[in-house]
């Protein structure tokens, strides 16, 4: 309406404008007599009043299209509202169900979290009607084909066999081209041979148990799974445990090590102190029986020397005699 109204303003404005041009021209060739003047007032009026009928016209036509309008969307509404009604739902319940509906569709389009979860959420969108809204039915039977396709077992891959040959070690299996070009997998290996088969020329007493993955013999025949991401992550799992179990065994054995040094030092420690002990007591014995000599000498030395002057004596006595 006000689109209506404004065109014919301008065209009402745009007439005025043109008749004062021409008015102020004739003003400037020559002077209008009343009859002009008149004449001219007589024909602007005609024109005034068919631009008036116009606009009634218009406006006539503006308020039919304003009823039609409003009837066309009560029509709307009442269609969505029996639609809606026709799913069981509402316009709110319809909103709702369509965030459920782009989440889930997201979900199981990426392929994204437990496949699982994606087959909850799709079952609750399957047992509302509402998926039968135009705006769901087709990227709803899309949705259900990728989840069935997602649901689908992953056949397991096949394996290969690979004897073991003198020089080998799990490391340089799986470091080998044919096998998984990356010796950081041999805990793939290992956990998929803690027991296996012989080959027929397999030296007798083989063992049919890994239970080092340091220790594999000639003749021994091993099972490579085929690579997968879980594979992977659970190599790098094992072999992380594995290093940590190898590094407390050295740390228990240098431990070991180094109580034997030391007790071997204590020993001699303790040796060399007995020895001493053992050498000051020799000492003292040594002194001791020297003592003893020397008092025994002495003692024999004063006997003599009495027996020498007891002699004497006796010898002085008989002369005086």
């Amino acid at each position: 309406m006000k689109l209506h109204k404004f065109l014919v303003f301008m065209l009402v404005f745009s007439l005025a404008v043109m008749t004062s041009k021409s008015v102020f021209a004739q003003d400037e060739q020559t002077e209008m007599t009343m009859e002009d003047w008149q004449k001219m007032m007589d024909e602007y009026t005609a024109k005034k009043d068919q631009l008036t009928i116009q606009l009634n016209s218009l406006n006539t036509e503006i308020d039919g299209l304003k009823k039609t309008n409003g009837e066309k969307d009560a029509a709307l509404q009442k269609a969505e509202s029996d639609l809606y009604a026709a799913v069981g739902s509402s316009k709110s319940g319809v909103a709702d169900y369509r965030k459920e509906f782009e989440a889930t569709e997201k979900m199981i389009n990426s392929k994204s979290g437990n496949v699982a979860d994606a087959r909850k959420k799709f079952d609750m969108l399957k047992a509302s009607k509402v998926r039968c809204l135009p705006e769901f039915w087709d990227r709803f039977n899309a949705m259900e084909k990728k989840l069935l396709d997602w649901e689908k077992p992953v056949e397991p891959p096949k394996s290969n066999k690979y004897t073991v040959v003198k020089g080998d070690c799990l490391y340089k299996i799986a470091a080998k081209k044919e096998i998984y070009n990356n010796g950081r997998m041999w805990p793939v290996l290992w956990d998929a041979n803690k027991t296996v088969t012989l080959d027929p020329k397999a030296p007798k007493k083989t063992p049919t148990k890994i239970t080092n993955p340091n220790l594999i013999y000639p003749g021994q025949q091993l099972v490579v799974p085929a690579l997968t991401d879980k594979l992977k992550k659970d190599a790098m799992k094992m072999k992380n445990k594995w290093m940590k179990k190898r590094t407390k065994k050295t740390e228990g054995t240098d431990t070991k090590k180094d109580e034997k040094k030391d007790m071997k030092k204590d020993e001699k420690k303790d040796m060399k102190k007995d020895e001493k002990k053992d050498v000051k007591k020799d000492e003292k014995k040594d002194t001791k029986k020297d003592e003893k000599k020397d008092v025994k000498k002495d003692e024999k030395k004063d006997v003599k020397k009495d027996e020498k002057k007891d002699v004497k004596k006796d010898e002085k006595k008989d002369t005086k005699k």
